[in-house]
């Protein structure tokens, strides 16, 4: 009776699903926590960087005060490292906050949003929450098709939802390709381009994505802290857009979205340039070790660009509960609508190891 209370679209969402925690499956299966090797959830395997580490030690004796509801000194290191005016930022509890936040400022249930196939989950999750109307724009080769998505914005079109590098596929759209998209794209319709991963792609694939605001004042670009800069269980994301977009998100930001720990530690991270080097070339090297045991093993799977990489196989279900039951977490895909596939994070070159050493077991089973 009493869900009866929330509207019809709040009823039908199917909550987003993390990464099975390593406490959770070492309680279900009976296994020590020291031996289960968690590749789910596109972690940083370095953990947090010295220089964070150390900042929020520092912090710890000053908890009792409420965080800096405006995140000055962050937002100044986020000024200085991206060029951008502080009243062009808006700091989230991670991106996921962010984009939340963004669906929650422009959506109606009078309006439509579009986004891709087997893009981030969270797109159509924020857009449903607020009764708009879902544009899924059927993607090629598991990645964006933009000139689909261009057109199949409507009049009351409001967002569109890029993800570059995407997460699960890990596909990446040329910066061509995406400055013709903004360029074509109707000046009353937010793009919205979410760059968790963008730190791992070589320079000369990466998209000068935040010089672009200057031209495009309807464009928002969602980092985070979470992945190369290893911060995810502080929560720490920004969105760089125009000052008039920022503005009407932080009236409706929430005052301390962002705590203490978390703005002392990204203070301290994007400063820390070896930590974030040393994230990528390890990321670097992972990628090799996992790619190479696919072809070596006759799996197929999509080139990424992230911090994971997705591969197919026959019955991805069995396989996944074969690798849990052996302590090794890795990400189904069927909520994706990929029944057939499995996401694996890159982790350190030993936790790599582990996972391939039972997915060989499981193919030679």
């Amino acid at each position: 009776m009493l869900a009866e209370l929330a509207p019809d679209y709040i009823r039908a969402i199917a909550p987003y699903q993390p990464g099975k925690p390593i406490g959770e499956l070492a309680r279900e299966m009976g296994l020590d926590p020291a031996d289960i090797v968690k590749l789910a959830s596109n972690e940083n395997p370095l953990g947090m960087g010295p220089l964070a580490q150390a900042a929020v030690q520092r912090e710890l004796a000053d908890l009792a005060r409420y965080p800096d509801g405006n995140g000055f000194e962050l937002k100044a290191k986020i000024a200085q490292k991206f060029g951008v005016d502080q009243s062009q930022i808006i700091l989230g509890n991670g991106s996921n906050d962010l984009l939340d936040l963004i669906a929650r400022t422009f959506l109606t249930g009078a309006d439509s949003s579009v986004y891709s196939q087997y893009a981030f989950a969270v797109y159509p999750l924020v857009v449903q929450a607020m009764g708009a109307e879902q544009i899924e724009v059927k993607a090629i080769d598991y990645g964006h098709d933009l000139e689909a998505m261009r057109a199949a914005i409507k009049p009351n079109t409001k967002i569109v939802w890029i993800a570059n590098p995407n997460n699960p596929t890990g596909t990446l759209a040329r910066p061509g390709d995406l400055i013709e998209f903004l360029e074509l794209c109707p000046k009353n319709v937010l793009v919205v381009l979410d760059e968790a991963y963008t730190e791992f792609l070589p320079r000369e694939k990466r998209s000068d994505s935040i010089s672009w605001l200057k031209q495009f004042p309807n464009l928002i670009v969602v980092r985070t802290f979470s992945k190369a800069y290893g911060l995810a269980g502080l929560r720490v994301g920004m969105a760089l857009t125009s000052p008039e977009v920022a503005d009407l998100l932080n009236r409706l930001r929430q005052p301390f979205n962002v705590n203490s720990l978390a703005q002392a530690a990204a203070c301290a991270a994007i400063d820390d340039a070896d930590f974030l080097a040393e994230s990528v070339r390890v990321n670097s090297a992972g990628m090799v070790q996992l790619t190479d045991a696919f072809q070596r093993l006759g799996l197929s799977f999509i080139q990424s660009y992230g911090n994971f990489v997705t591969f197919h196989c026959g019955d991805a279900a069995l396989l996944n509960r074969f690798m849990l039951e052996r302590g090794v977490i890795i990400r189904p895909l069927a909520g994706y609508g990929m029944p057939n596939s499995l996401r694996v994070s890159i982790g350190l070159p030993e936790e790599n190891a582990r996972f391939i050493e039972v997915l060989e077991e499981a193919m030679n089973d």
